[in-house]
């Protein structure tokens, strides 16, 4: 993937060295060493220049980033993607459940990683598959794929400084005590397993979780979710842990009336963008399987 970057250096800037100017746009020490081994990478007034060079105030610096390569393991398979918006830096997609995010074992080549590694393939673009915001395979809604090196560490940063939101919606069994609330549980595998979680007060990573309750009907109630915290599986660990677990959990809660997967929906999310640093938002509602058990 080919992108352009143009800074105009500002005053308090003037005398900076490149690279270190770099590292106050967000660039890591990681993403300065690759950079160095691309072709023209930085240019200032049309001339290439060393990243040990000084800038003044007003001049036009530009950062070219060439990747050519694209992610080895990730086969382009062709699939409809629900994009929900797409630039140079990155892309938003709406996920359905079922869908896993990167390829696995028995997963090889029907992942979200895959569809996109086909669709940039199409456009003659090299791809390498970089996502901000992980959800589990059956989990629905927003997720935002980095398309360089640069976005996808400024977004990485961000969400482990928690300046990257993310709201869901989910559904579990029950009426909650309390109409909005706190969880606050460490979180700790079970055993010795790679994939079931448990709250453990003993060895567990601090976990907290917000949520407000939005609707109650059918023996259910629909809830907000923020997270304070990014554990694996901290939502369906934490509900499940209260009492109320998400219908539909194959892992936490086996139980399949309603749904056949977990009532879990990334619905919303708000960050600044990486580059521009415009404010951002992306709503995806509800799947009609999920408005199915509230509606």
């Amino acid at each position: 993937m080919n992108r352009e970057l143009i800074y105009t250096i500002e005053n308090e800037y003037d005398g900076f060295q490149i690279d270190k100017y770099l590292k106050t746009q967000g660039y890591s020490s990681a993403n300065i060493t690759a950079i160095k081994k691309m072709p023209n990478n930085v240019v200032i007034e049309g001339e290439w220049v060393h990243m040990n060079q000084k800038l003044a105030a007003g001049e036009v610096l530009t950062v070219n980033i060439s990747e050519e390569d694209s992610s080895e393991k990730i086969p382009p398979v062709k699939m409809d993607l629900d994009i929900v918006y797409e630039d140079e830096d990155i892309i938003v997609i709406n996920k359905p459940a079922g869908l896993p995010i990167h390829p696995s074992l028995n997963h090889y080549e029907d992942s979200l990683a895959n569809g996109l590694a086909y669709y940039y393939k199409a456009q003659g673009k090299a791809f390498i598959f970089r996502c901000a915001n992980r959800l589990d395979k059956n989990t629905s809604g927003l997720t935002v794929v980095a398309k360089h090196l640069v976005s996808a560490n400024i977004l990485s940063t961000m969400v482990k400084n928690r300046e990257f939101h993310r709201e869901y919606y989910a559904i579990v069994r029950g009426k909650l005590d309390e109409p909005e609330g706190t969880i606050d549980a460490p979180i700790g595998r079970v055993d010795d397993s790679i994939i079931t979680r448990c709250v453990d007060f003993e060895h567990g990573e601090r976990a907290v979780t917000h949520y407000k309750v939005i609707d109650e009907k059918n023996g259910h109630s629909l809830i907000s979710i923020h997270l304070e915290t990014g554990r694996t599986h901290q939502i369906r660990v934490h509900f499940k842990y209260i009492g109320h677990p998400l219908i539909g959990d194959h892992l936490y809660n086996p139980d399949f009336e309603w749904m056949d997967r977990q009532a879990l929906h990334s619905r919303r999310i708000e960050f600044r963008h990486p580059i521009t640093k415009q404010a951002m938002e992306f709503v995806a509602e509800m799947p009609e399987n999920m408005r199915g058990v509230i509606g």
